[in-house]
C-alpha cells in the first residue's frame, strides 16, 4: 500500500544557506509477536536528524509485503490507522534526505521490486560513486526496460541489480551484486521471511545491530536502539552481510575491511547521543571545543553556541578557556518544512524565525560563538549582523571542523565546489566576508585526535579532498544523472 501527495512539493525555508545534510535513516526489526511496524516507527523517527524528506516502512507477515511511504516528516507520514496496516514479523524503514535523484514520491524508499525468490524491499543509505555503469549494465542485460523504472535513484538501481539475479535465494543474489557496487552504502533489506543487511568495504556510512528480548534490530545509529529498547551488540563490520530470521542471526563477509568511516558524522550529521566506533559523539564534539579553544584562544567574556550543533564543542570551549557559557541565542524548534515558498525578502529575514539573540545575554560583551562549521557563509553573515544588532562589542566565531574545500560523494549532500566559501577564499578573507571580528577553525589533527580514531581510518576528503574511494572523472551532473540518463534513453 502506498499513499502519493496532493502534488505540493516541500520547501526548505531558508535554502540560501544549510547545513550539510546526510542521505539517510535505516531501520530493519525482525521480532516475531510484536508490533514491527510500530518500532519502525520509533526507530525513524529517533533517525529523523538524518533525513527529513520522505518516509517509509514495510512490513511482511510472512506471505505479503506491505510499503507505505510519502513525503515529509516520520510524523507527518504515518498515522495510527497507517501503522495498524503494516502487520507482521519484519520490517525495513527509511527517512530519506537526497543526495542521488530529486525529492519526490517516486524516489521515496523502501523501494518494492518482485523477483523470482518473492519480493524485495530495500532501504539505503549512503552514495554510489559508479551508478551510471550500473545503470548501463542494466540496460545491456534488459534489467532496466523490464523494471519500468519510475524512480531515479542509486537505491533503484541496487534493488534492480539484486532483483535480475540467477541465484539460488535472496542470499546468494545479494552477494552476487555487492562486489559491483562501488561507494558508499549501508543497507538494510527484507523478503518476506528474512531481514539482510550490508555495509560497503569502507565502512563510510555507520550501520549497528542491537538485540531485543525476542528478536534483532538494524540501525544507522545506536540512538535508534535506545527509542526501542534493544540493547547494542556490536557494528556491523565494513564488508560484511547479515541474515536474520528463526534461526537466528548469521554473518558472512562479501569483502576484506577498509576502514575509512566519515569524520563529518563526529562533527554534525550524527545525534550526539550516538556511539560510533566505540566513541560517544557527545564527548567527542565536546573535545573538539577544547581543542579549538587551546588552538585559537581569545580574550571574552561569554561563550555562546549556535544551537543544536555547536553547543557541545561550546562546552568545550567554555571550559577549556576558563570563559563563562551561556545561551546567547533561542532557537525555533517548530521551524522547518513548508509547503510556501518562500520569497527572497522573507528568505533574507529567516534566519530570525529559527533563531534570536537574547539582548539582556550578549549587549556590551565580547562573544565567542561557536558553530560546526560553515558551507556559503550566508547563515553566519545574518547571524553576525544581527548579535552585532543586539548589542555584542566584539564577536570572535570559532569552527568545530576545518575548512569544507570539497564536496562530498559519499552520501552527504554538500555544496557544489563553487559554492563553498572556503574553496574559494583564505580564513581572513572568509572572517571579513562574513563580517566577525576574528575567525578560528579547529585543525584537522585536532578534530582526528578528538575522534580518537586513527586517521587513515577516517574519510576526511571534504576538508583534504583526498578521497579514499574513486569517483567518476565527471559528476557534473551530480544527484540528477539517473535523471539525465533517461530523458536521453
Amino acid at each position: 500500500m502506498s499513499r502519493r501527495p496532493d502534488g505540493k512539493l516541500t520547501h526548505e525555508l531558508f535554502a540560501d544557506e544549510k547545513n550539510p545534510q546526510d542521505e539517510c535513516g535505516v531501520f530493519g526489526v525482525w521480532a516475531p509477536g510484536e508490533e514491527v511496524a510500530k518500532l519502525t516507527f520509533y526507530g525513524l523517527y529517533a533517525l529523523q536528524h538524518r533525513g527529513q524528506e520522505s518516509a517509509g516502512i514495510a512490513t511482511s507477515d510472512g506471505e505479503r509485503i506491505f510499503v507505505y511511504k510519502d513525503m515529509g516528516l516520520v510524523s507527518q507520514v504515518f498515522t495510527e490507522n497507517d501503522l495498524a496496516t503494516l502487520t507482521g514479523t519484519l520490517a525495513v524503514g527509511h527517512c530519506r534526505y537526497s543526495t542521488t535523484g530529486s525529492s519526490n514520491w517516486a524516489n521515496a524508499q523502501p523501494t518494492l521490486r518482485a523477483t523470482t525468490h518473492g519480493t524485495l524491499a530495500l532501504a539505503h543509505n549512503g552514495n554510489l560513486t559508479n551508478t551510471g555503469d550500473l545503470a548501463e549494465y542494466l540496460t545491456k542485460i534488459g534489467a532496466h526496460s523490464e523494471a519500468g523504472f519510475n524512480a531515479t535513484t542509486d537505491t533503484e538501481i541496487m534493488t534492480a541489480l539484486i532483483a535480475a539475479q540467477e541465484g539460488k535465494n535472496f542470499e546468494s543474489s545479494a552477494l552476487a551484486v555487492l562486489p559491483m557496487l562501488k561507494g558508499a552504502f549501508s543497507l538494510v533489506f527484507m523478503d518476506e521471511h528474512t531481514l539482510y543487511a550490508a555495509r560497503d568495504r569502507n565502512g563510510v556510512r555507520p550501520l549497528v545491530i542491537g538485540k531485543l528480548d525476542h528478536g534483532w534490530v538494524v540501525a544507522s545509529e545506536t540512538a535508534a536502539l535506545d527509542i526501542v529498547g534493544a540493547a547494542f551488540v556490536r557494528e556491523m563490520e565494513p564488508g560484511e552481510f547479515i541474515a536474520i530470521d528463526e534461526n537466528g542471526l548469521r554473518s558472512q563477509r562479501w569483502a576484506e575491511a577498509d576502514p575509512k568511516g566519515c569524520i563529518f558524522e563526529y562533527v554534525y550529521l550524527a545525534r550526539p547521543d550516538t556511539s560510533i566506533a566505540g566513541r560517544n559523539v557527545h564527548a567527542t564534539r565536546v573535545a573538539v571545543g577544547e581543542r579549538l579553544a587551546l588552538e585559537h584562544p581569545v580574550e571574552a567574556d561569554l561563550v555562546i553556541p549556535v544551537p543544536e550543533s555547536g553547543t557541545p564543542a561550546a562546552v568545550g570551549y567554555a571550559r577549556a578557556s576558563g570563559i563563562p557559557y551561556g545561551a546567547g541565542l533561542v532557537k525555533n524548534s517548530y521551524v522547518g518544512r513548508t509547503f510556501i515558498q518562500p520569497s527572497q525578502t522573507i528568505r533574507q529575514l529567516g534566519i530570525r524565525l529559527k533563531l534570536n539573540p537574547l539582548r539582556e545575554v550578549i549587549e556590551g560583551k565580547r562573544i565567542v560563538v561557536v558553530d560546526d562549521s560553515i558551507v556559503r557563509g550566508n547563515t553566519q553573515r545574518a547571524l553576525i549582523r544581527m548579535l552585532r544588532e543586539a548589542g555584542a562589542l566584539e564577536i570572535h566565531v570559532r569552527i568545530s571542523s576545518p575548512p569544507v574545500k570539497w564536496p562530498c560523494y559519499y552520501g552527504i549532500d554538500f555544496a557544489s565546489r563553487a559554492e563553498l566559501v572556503a574553496a574559494g577564499l583564505e580564513v581572513d578573507e572568509i572572517r571579513r566576508s562574513i563580517g566577525a571580528d576574528s575567525l578560528g577553525y579547529v585543525s584537522l589533527e585536532g578534530l582526528i585526535e578528538a575522534t580518537t580514531i586513527a586517521a587513515d581510518k577516517l574519510c576526511s576528503a571534504c576538508f583534504t579532498g583526498s578521497y579514499p574511494i574513486d569517483i567518476p572523472a565527471d559528476l557534473s551532473a551530480g544527484k540528477n544523472l539517473l535523471e539525465i540518463v533517461n530523458r536521453h534513453e
